[in-house]
């Protein structure tokens, strides 16, 4: 695997990237979409079965896309935003002052400021990746979340089938280029390309859930498996 996944510099590496592209983040993920990160993430939400008690904590929520699809269906619904980003987390935060429910920390995944057995429903979208150790990441998953709870996560993964794995590759190359456009900057966007390449796979992160004690995994391929969604559950 990749040396991506144990660089010790990967996590400053990660805020880099992300500090020099938060002016304008949700524009690019617009852009590199066609809007469709959207309605995937849309689906995500309603796939999750939530009820007005439960506490949802987001993830690597960078600007607060999942925690405002669920405040649509739920305004009073309690979330904890979490990203080490502070520019991130500030982004919306005119938007998150309406609601009393939802507080923001500056934390990575792999140590929580948040009690064990407290949290009804983990999400993260497009930030599996990025994190320094996954494995501790999944681990602090399992801890915070009740018995019950639920974890779901939203990535990009390598393309295998080949006709679409050939127009992807064609796409990925666009990126940079529209960042350069748009930012000012292509290298956060090369970096983004890069970290799906040097990705674990599909069946690799259900395997890692499954040593991290999670149960009844199963996942959702989107667009031919260039995205994936994994569900998975805290039972013991």
């Amino acid at each position: 695997m990749n040396n991506i996944h144990f660089n010790k510099n990967k996590q400053k590496i990660v805020q880099e990237v992300f500090e020099s592209s938060s002016s304008n983040y949700d524009l690019m993920n617009d852009l590199m979409s066609l809007g469709s990160h959207r309605l995937w993430k849309t689906k995500m939400i309603e796939n999750i079965n939530f009820n007005n008690s439960d506490i949802i904590i987001d993830v690597a929520s960078g600007t607060g896309d999942l925690s405002k699809y669920i405040l649509k269906k739920n305004p009073k619904q309690k979330i904890i935003r979490v990203d080490p980003n502070k520019e991130m987390l500030n982004k919306n935060a005119k938007f998150f002052k309406n609601y009393q429910n939802v507080s923001a920390i500056k934390s990575t995944a792999e140590s929580l400021p948040i009690d064990s057995n407290s949290i009804d429903i983990y999400i993260i979208s497009f930030g599996l990746r990025n994190l320094v150790n996954i494995d501790v990441s999944l681990s602090e998953a399992f801890r915070v979340l009740k018995k019950g709870g639920q974890f779901c996560c939203m990535e990009f993964f390598k393309v295998k089938k080949p006709i679409v794995k050939e127009l992807y590759s064609f796409y990925s190359n666009v990126i940079p280029l529209l960042g350069k456009i748009v930012n000012g900057d292509s290298k956060p966007y090369k970096y983004l390309n890069k970290s799906i390449e040097d990705f674990f796979t599909q069946d690799q992160i259900s395997k890692k859930l499954i040593n991290n004690k999670f149960s009844n995994i199963y996942k959702e391929d989107l667009l031919s498996g260039i995205l994936s969604i994994h569900h998975a559950w805290k039972l013991k």
